[in-house]
């Protein structure tokens, strides 16, 4: 019986303890680390910082992304909701504290093939 507990968990084990993608994106923005972020993003994505909005490519939105950490250091960032996965597709909200404030961040992820892509990144202001 202990045999077949120990082999369960050995099986089990490597799955819990993967990391979801949600979590991996949230320590990134937990670091103000935009190139670790951009590993994450589609080859073309819509990106939101504050006023500037468009679709951008992965290279352009890692830079914007770089620029707004620089000019906002990062101080915290809480998981506010996550959705549950549906169509290949999920969502985050959280609270980002910086030094000049605090913002919302929303980011949208769609996973195909097995890859998980940024489709959609939006850092606002909390009051929009």
């Amino acid at each position: 019986m202990k045999r077949l507990v120990i082999l369960m968990l050995m099986w089990i084990a490597p799955f819990a303890m993967k990391a979801d993608v949600i979590d991996d994106i949230a320590s990134a923005i937990r670091a103000g680390n935009a190139k670790e972020i951009s590993k994450y993003f589609a080859d073309q994505v819509d990106l939101k910082v504050l006023d500037q909005e468009n679709i951008y490519s992965r290279a352009q939105a890692e830079m914007i992304i770089k620029d707004f950490f620089v000019k906002h250091p990062v101080k915290g960032f809480v998981l506010v909701h996550r959705s549950v996965p549906k169509n290949d597709s999920r969502y985050a909200i959280g609270t980002l504290d910086t030094s000049t404030g605090t913002y919302r961040v929303h980011y949208q992820i769609k996973t195909a093939g097995g890859k998980h892509s940024i489709m959609q990144f939006r850092i606002e202001n909390n009051n929009e």
